[in-house]
C-alpha cells in the first residue's frame, strides 16, 4: 500500500520550499497538481521530473476514487495546491478523508501557508484564534459576518483584493469602525505590506490605495465584557 504526502508549497518566495518537500515531489509515482501549468513552473524551478495529475476543486470528487485505487495498489501519490498547504481552503479534504476511511496512509509536511505569518505579524494576539477561510461571496455572507460579532478570539479571513474595502466595510458597520485590523498582503513576495489599524482607518488606506495581490485579514476579537 502506498502513503498519501500532503506537500505544502511556497505562497511567494521560492526559498520556502523546504528540502523534504523536494525530495517526496522527485520520488512520489504522481503529483497532483491544482493546475498543472503553474505547478509546472514550480517543478522545473527545482529540476523536478514527474508525472502530473489534475486535481482540483470541480473533479475531486471524481478523481479522488482513482488515487485511492493507485494508493491501494501500491503508489506513493503526492497532493500540491497552486501555493501553501493543500486542504486549507484549497482542494485537499475530501482525497485525506477518502484515503483515510481505505486505512492509506496520510502524511502532511510541514510548510508554507500564508494565515499563520499573517497572524503572528499582525500584532494581534495570536494565542487563540478562529480561522474563517473565505466568506460567502453572497447568499449567506452578511448571516456569518453577524454571527462572529460575539467571537472574542483573533479572526482570520482570506479575501479577493476587489473585495476587501467592502469587506473591511462590512465589518465595521457589524463590528464598529475602531475595532483593530490587519491586512497582510503579497507574504514571502518582494511587495510584502502589513496595514494595521482600526477597521475604519485601513479601509480608508485601501481606497486610497489600490490592494493587489493575495490578501490575508486578521481582526481583533471582541473584547470581553
Amino acid at each position: 500500500m502506498g502513503t498519501l504526502y500532503i506537500v505544502p508549497t511556497p505562497v511567494g518566495n521560492m526559498e520556502d520550499m523546504t528540502f523534504r518537500a523536494i525530495r517526496i515531489l522527485k520520488e512520489a509515482d504522481v503529483v497532483l497538481a491544482e493546475d498543472t501549468r503553474t505547478s509546472g513552473i514550480l517543478l522545473k524551478h527545482f529540476d523536478i521530473h514527474n508525472h502530473l495529475l489534475s486535481h482540483h476543486k470541480f473533479n475531486e470528487h471524481g478523481t479522488s476514487q482513482s488515487v485511492v485505487e493507485r494508493l491501494l495498489a501500491g503508489q506513493n501519490v503526492a497532493l500540491i495546491s497552486d501555493a501553501g498547504t493543500p486542504g486549507i481552503s484549497d482542494p485537499g479534504f475530501f482525497l485525506v478523508r477518502e484515503a483515510v476511511r481505505a486505512g492509506i496512509e496520510v502524511q502532511t509536511l510541514p510548510g508554507a501557508t500564508a494565515f499563520v505569518p499573517a497572524l503572528v505579524s499582525s500584532g494581534l494576539p495570536c494565542d487563540r484564534f478562529a480561522f474563517e477561510g473565505f466568506l460567502p461571496q453572497k447568499k449567506g455572507r452578511q448571516t456569518k459576518i453577524q454571527s462572529l460579532a460575539e467571537e472574542t478570539r483573533t479572526m482570520i479571513f482570506y479575501e479577493s483584493p476587489y473585495r476587501l474595502v467592502k469587506t473591511l466595510e462590512q465589518f465595521a458597520e457589524a463590528y464598529g469602525p475602531d475595532r483593530q485590523v490587519s491586512v497582510c498582503r503579497e507574504i514571502s513576495k518582494v511587495h510584502e505590506e502589513s496595514v494595521r489599524g482600526t477597521l475604519a482607518e485601513v479601509a480608508a488606506h485601501f481606497k486610497a490605495h489600490e490592494p493587489k495581490g493575495e490578501i490575508v485579514i486578521v481582526l481583533a476579537g471582541a473584547v470581553k465584557v
